[in-house]
């Protein structure tokens, strides 16, 4: 069992926190940090599945802004997100951690495709289990595909590491005043349109009562605090828990 009680869990990283300080790709310096912590959470003895987005490289929906096919652009947002995972695979086996990456779009030369039962056997055997590209359909983003792993690998919650400390009623980089909630129902995230996930991502994790947990990836040794319940994060679940 992990330090809350959880015995497996999804970790969601936006594809933005691998950039560090740079403003495009993938800083391996910001990788190999991101792996230790997620290391440390691995050796509370969790399971753990990880969704990476593809932001730090192309994202779907600013191709489609510019006039490219939607489906065309998420197709590559797609592409974009296994490179990320082959970048989190390598500096998690530096660390001595195995790990397997299952693509939505089937690239056997690279790595698996998403097999459910396979998944589970990974991580029966202690390994970390990244899923890539998506859903693996266009229209959907990676949160849709992380809420969607979640529920397929029966995982006790969803953790979405960003690079706030939670969910505010206004954006706090740009509002002084803007109060960061402890708690919150997923219909409250819905009716209000907060900007945790996507809408259908919030549906699915409320429709199979799978807790989100908000907080910031990029405070060093963060994962492990808000596991043990003493860091700064919101949690997204069913009204009157």
């Amino acid at each position: 069992m992990g330090a809350t009680g959880y015995r497996r869990i999804l970790l969601k990283l936006s594809g933005e926190v691998l950039m560090g300080e740079q403003s495009f790709g993938i800083d391996p310096d910001t990788v190999a940090r991101v792996a230790e912590e997620v290391k440390a959470a691995k050796d509370t003895g969790l399971q753990l599945c990880l969704v990476i987005g593809g932001g730090n490289i192309f994202r779907g929906m600013a191709g489609a802004a510019k006039g490219m096919d939607r489906a065309q652009a998420d197709y590559m947002g797609m592409l974009a997100t296994v490179m990320n995972a082959l970048a989190m695979q390598n500096a998690l086996e530096q660390l001595g951690v195995p790990t397997r990456v299952q693509s939505a779009i089937e690239m056997d030369k690279v790595c698996e495709p998403v097999i459910r039962r396979r998944a589970e056997r990974h991580l029966e055997k202690g390994r970390i289990v990244i899923f890539a590209a998506g859903v693996g359909a266009p229209y959907f983003t990676t949160d849709s595909g992380a809420a969607l792993r979640a529920a397929e690998m029966k995982c006790d919650a969803l953790f979405k590491g960003t690079s706030v400390d939670g969910v505010y009623d206004a954006d706090p980089k740009k509002v002084a005043t803007a109060t960061r909630y402890e708690t919150l129902s997923y219909d409250r995230v819905l009716s209000d349109n907060l900007k945790v996930m996507d809408a259908s991502a919030v549906a699915l994790c409320r429709d199979n009562d799978i807790p989100i947990v908000v907080f910031s990836i990029r405070e060093q040794g963060n994962i492990l605090k808000v596991l043990d319940g003493s860091g700064t994060f919101t949690v997204v679940e069913s009204e009157g828990k």
